[in-house]
């Protein structure tokens, strides 16, 4: 089955930011100021969309220190979580729904490592399906666990930001219209996200995403 182009490597995601530099000048413009983009790829399974529910609403700094509590007792493989008691999730810091969220992911039986094989539409409904895994958790896992190349994240806020100042527009898009401007980015679109996260960064001295 075609899944796609994959990102493994570094020279990967340079390839992408020269394609894109050469379709579009503001793109040039933003990686000319960031410079080389990084990796940003990470370990598939549990974990990963665990991590995107310890971070919800809350600040990056808080999403490590609670994850360092989870990780220190042992709280970060499904069977542990699915198993544990919820006082135990809590007095890691998580709230009530996300003890909920984490307990039904690690409960739901999702198959992650047949998920490298599935199209990027597929994998985003199957982690979707789950409660507390929203369109946007689904998309990060793709982009980073997967390494899926035309995955693009439209309902991120740092992303709005960055594109409606690279591109000078009045206001912010909404998601459905960032969706629509970047099929102009296809084949590379998880690059431009990378481009426009390390954009944000650089005038917001922010980050985007842990």
């Amino acid at each position: 089955m075609n899944i796609g182009r994959i990102i493994e490597s570094a020279s990967c995601v340079a390839e992408g930011a020269d394609w894109l530099a050469a379709r579009e000048p503001r793109f040039a413009e933003a990686l000319e100021l960031c410079g080389p983009l990084t990796l940003r790829r990470r370990p598939d399974g549990f974990e990963a969309p665990l991590s995107a529910i310890v971070g919800q609403q809350v600040s990056i700094a808080s999403a490590a220190a609670i994850w360092k509590r989870l990780d220190e007792a042992g709280l970060t493989d499904a069977d542990a979580v699915a198993a544990a008691a919820p006082e135990s999730l809590r007095a890691a810091g998580l709230s009530r729904p996300k003890i909920a969220y984490a307990q039904g992911l690690a409960r739901s039986g999702v198959d992650f490592v047949g998920l490298r094989t599935r199209p990027d539409q597929e994998v985003i409904a199957t982690l979707t399906a789950i409660k507390g895994i929203g369109v946007w958790t689904a998309e990060i896992y793709a982009m980073f666990a997967l390494g899926r190349a035309d995955v693009f994240a439209a309902g991120d806020l740092a992303l709005q930001e960055a594109a409606r100042v690279l591109f000078e527009l009045p206001e912010r898009l909404s998601p459905s219209q960032l969706r629509t401007m970047a099929l102009d980015w296809s084949l590379w679109g998880a690059v431009a996200a990378r481009l426009l996260w390390a954009y944000y960064r650089a005038i917001k001295q922010r980050e985007g995403i842990r």
